[in-house]
């Protein structure tokens, strides 16, 4: 999400390997949103499928939308107004793109460059959408709170409290709330109680000395005062050349820039621990696959990532982390080392678990 003409559908078409968003050098050139699977960037998958001699590999992937351009006054109806503000409330994450680099060719909706102003004004519409939201849920629960249902009176205490910080021009995510308190609002699904991560947008020529540009400076100076999350750097002018690229070509496109990322593989995989995602893996003769679970899932829910059965049947796992599989060189050594271990029912997954699971037949 963002202003229109920050890059968002470049770089939605850079991530998903796609050309389903249209780009174009106009206000609202996207309006219906784009759906499209990324695949998360992974090299243990290649050192693992080496090892074990694996026919395939199976990365772990997640959906990505790109959603028209907001502009000032949408939480009122301007631009695309509800219809856009509707869109984002059924996505779990957001990644704001904010434009970067100077380009008198590319038209910017508020006529100069200024990253902290068009974040203000994407944040000030989103929490004036959900103050609106907020005041009439409060509204309907104060009558039903008259019953005396206490659950129901905790309910308006908080969006009295959520209001208040709303007044205030910060986002809800922002709010130090305890877990039963969060996991209340998130029932209210309000557009600023999602994790954001801000992706700034860069010139070609700027890509290699990222640091020195103002802009993201800026940007990476006002997200860490006020949101507490990270920016990535990319830029989307270059991912849009490498789409259809070999691999040898890209390597070769991107050392001529100076670099070896764009920066669209680490944003992707910032999203992925956004959302609260981590990867466990299994190797073998027939696949190499990551699985996605979320952090903190122990090994039985781990397990029924694979199938439901398997959580139900859980006897144990035996884990060993990727770093120790491949210092030891194979299972067999690893096991001899005393690195391969039996886990059960209470082990927590970690990010990196390579595993293979022991069930009820």
């Amino acid at each position: 999400m963002g202003l229109p003409n920050v890059g968002k559908s470049t770089l939605f078409n850079a991530v998903t390997q796609t050309r389903k968003a249209m780009a174009a050098n106009y206000r609202f050139c996207t309006i219906e949103p784009n759906t499209g699977v990324v695949t998360v960037p992974d090299e243990r998958l290649d050192v693992l499928a080496k090892m074990s001699n694996s026919q395939k590999i199976v990365p772990a992937v997640f959906e990505f939308v790109d959603i028209a351009g907001l502009v000032k006054g949408a939480s009122q109806g301007e631009g695309l107004g509800n219809q856009f503000l509707g869109h984002i409330r059924e996505v779990d994450a957001l990644i704001q793109v904010v434009r970067c680099f100077e380009n008198s060719n590319i038209e910017h909706v508020m006529d100069t460059v200024d990253p902290v102003r068009d974040i203000e004004i994407i944040n000030t519409e989103l929490v004036l959408a959900d103050l609106e939201s907020v005041e009439k849920r409060k509204a309907k629960q104060q009558k039903a709170a008259k019953s005396g249902d206490k659950k129901i009176a905790a309910e308006v205490e908080l969006l009295e409290r959520i209001e208040a910080h709303l007044n205030t021009g910060k986002t809800v995510v922002t709010m130090d709330l305890p877990p039963e308190d969060k996991a209340t609002a998130r029932l209210f699904f309000l557009l600023t109680d999602k994790p954001t991560l801000f992706a700034c947008n860069v010139a070609e020529e700027d890509l290699a000395d990222a640091d020195q540009n103002k802009y993201v400076r800026q940007v990476r100076d006002y997200v860490r005062q006020h949101h507490d999350t990270s920016a990535v750097v990319v830029s989307a002018e270059i991912e849009s050349e490498l789409v259809t690229l070999s691999a040898e070509e890209r390597a070769e496109y991107l050392a001529g820039l100076g670099v070896t990322d764009t920066g669209a593989s680490n944003l992707i995989r910032e999203a992925y621990h956004l959302l609260g995602l981590r990867t466990y893996l299994t190797t073998g003769e027939k696949e190499t696959r990551a699985w996605t679970i979320h952090a903190g899932d122990k090994a039985p829910q781990a397990a029924g990532v694979i199938h439901s059965d398997f959580e139900k049947s859980f006897i144990s796992a035996e884990c060993v982390s990727y770093d120790d599989l491949v210092a030891a060189g194979s299972f067999a050594k690893a096991r001899e080392v005393g690195k391969l271990r039996t886990e059960g029912k209470e082990y927590v997954v970690q990010d990196g678990d390579v595993i293979e699971f022991k069930t009820f037949l």
